[in-house]
């Protein structure tokens, strides 16, 4: 107490979150429910592009990618050639790895043929959890895992569909991050926020 005023404490945010991206992108962003195609389209090639890094680093990143990948419309990333593939390489503004740059064309691709067998890539994700999020309570940051049953199927899944940088631990970062599976600790306020959201709704 201070000068007769109680000093409120912020919010026991997941021990993850350190800095302003990470505390906007976990309060608005992280766990919620996505049935949109492109933010779909954006989040599985973030997970990939963060392989090895920190996802801090992409999270600076992240408007650049946005604007140098053409708002992550799949269909236009799917027509890049080697010319507009050679300007990314030499874009300091992303993560200038070539067989990264390379699989996000080759990903578009097999992302429009997904949407195309499917009805939209939302239809053929979800399945994997069958409609509804997994809702998990966590009280500590060392029992969430880095891989699961539904992140391996997913990430065989995709492999066999011609998909690149989607191995099973990034395919679990990539489903906590769009909700497929609820991981805030139950101690985070996100946690119950999250879990009271209608997973179509989003």
């Amino acid at each position: 107490m201070q000068d007769g005023m109680v000093m409120l404490d912020e919010p026991r945010r997941c021990p993850w979150v350190k800095g302003e991206l990470d505390r906007t992108y976990h309060d608005q962003e992280w766990g919620v429910p996505s049935h949109d195609d492109r933010h779909l389209f954006e989040m599985l090639i973030l997970e990939g592009a963060q392989a090895g890094l920190s996802w801090q680093t992409i999270l600076n990143k992240r408007e650049n990618y946005r604007r140098l990948f053409d708002e992550f419309q799949p269909d236009k990333v799917s027509r890049f050639d080697e010319v507009r593939i050679a300007a990314l390489l030499s874009n300091e503004g992303i993560v200038r790895n070539r067989a990264k740059i390379h699989s996000t064309v080759g990903n578009a691709r097999a992302f429009l043929a997904a949407q195309q067998e499917f009805g939209s890539f939302d239809a053929y994700l979800w399945r994997f959890v069958d409609g509804r999020p997994i809702q998990n309570a966590w009280t500590s940051l060392g029992e969430v895992p880095a891989v699961t049953p539904q992140a391996k199927a997913l990430s065989k899944d995709l492999l066999q569909r011609g998909f690149k940088f989607v191995g099973p631990t990034i395919c679990y970062a990539f489903m906590q991050a769009v909700g497929m599976v609820n991981d805030h600790l139950v101690t985070c306020p996100r946690w119950r926020e999250v879990r009271n959201l209608d997973s179509h709704l989003a």
